[in-house]
């Protein structure tokens, strides 16, 4: 499988954040580009799974020569012990990619909650209603200088409520692979909705399309309904930032 320079890594959570933000991004009206959609999987025998493979959709928006030149990774939604296995093996295709540069990760995510506070102030951005906030986990490059400048500083205080991304984001730190965060969330958490909600996934969307060099298309977005969880996250999750 071979994979562009630039891999978004998104996950099929309960919320419908990951499938929205790939099915959205299309190739630019004025780019050469075309999406192609396949699927992948890989063994986990090694990890004692010999019923269950890591599998998931590869979207991947190519240049005339066939050359992919964005790739996004869309997995299942995980739980523990697979999620961490099947992270691991996707993260060890990714460093295997033979190219003159390491791909990086651009690792999106719409945020359910957060209180704005001073370590989020961005006077730039203080009047939208959508906030954005970004983080270097692993290595500089002047595509995430690019990204962070735009963005307000991610706090310490953020936790990933979602199993594969919290061990993505522990794996990328030890594999020493170069990969951002890009966070979103409505600021005013006292009126969440559904409208909100779809604000914070389409600015997030909107910022990955503009650096990537693609187009967020929200002619689905406006009529989606995004799945809701239908049980509260058990108390244990909240121990991963």
């Amino acid at each position: 499988m071979r994979l562009a320079p630039k891999v978004i890594f998104l996950v099929r959570d309960p919320d419908g954040f990951g499938p929205a933000i790939a099915d959205a991004l299309r190739p630019n009206p004025d780019s050469n580009f075309m999406r192609e959609t396949s699927s992948f999987e890989l063994s986990l025998e090694k990890y004692g799974i010999g019923d269950r493979k890591a599998s998931g959709d590869l979207i991947e928006f190519v240049d005339p020569h066939g050359s992919p030149q964005v790739s996004i990774l869309l997995l299942p939604n995980y739980g523990p012990p697979i999620a961490a296995c099947a992270v691991k093996e996707v993260l060890a295709l990714i460093s295997s990619e033979e190219s003159p540069n390491q791909p990086i990760i651009i690792l999106p995510y719409v945020m359910k909650a957060l209180k704005v506070n001073q370590e989020l102030a961005n006077p730039a951005s203080s009047e939208q209603k959508v906030m954005l906030c970004g983080a270097e986990i692993q290595g500089t490059t002047d595509i995430f200088q690019s990204m962070i400048a735009e963005t307000a500083t991610a706090p310490s205080s953020l936790q990933i409520h979602c199993e594969s991304l919290a061990c993505l984001l522990q794996m990328v730190r030890v594999l020493n692979l170069p990969t951002v965060l890009i966070a979103s969330c409505a600021r005013d958490q006292s009126k969440r909705s559904a409208d909100q909600e779809l604000e914070a996934l389409y600015e997030v969307g909107r910022f990955l399309a503009n650096h990537m060099g693609l187009c967020f298309s929200i002619e689905g977005l406006q009529q989606k309904e995004i799945e809701k969880p239908r049980s509260v996250q058990e108390p244990w999750r909240a121990l991963y930032g």
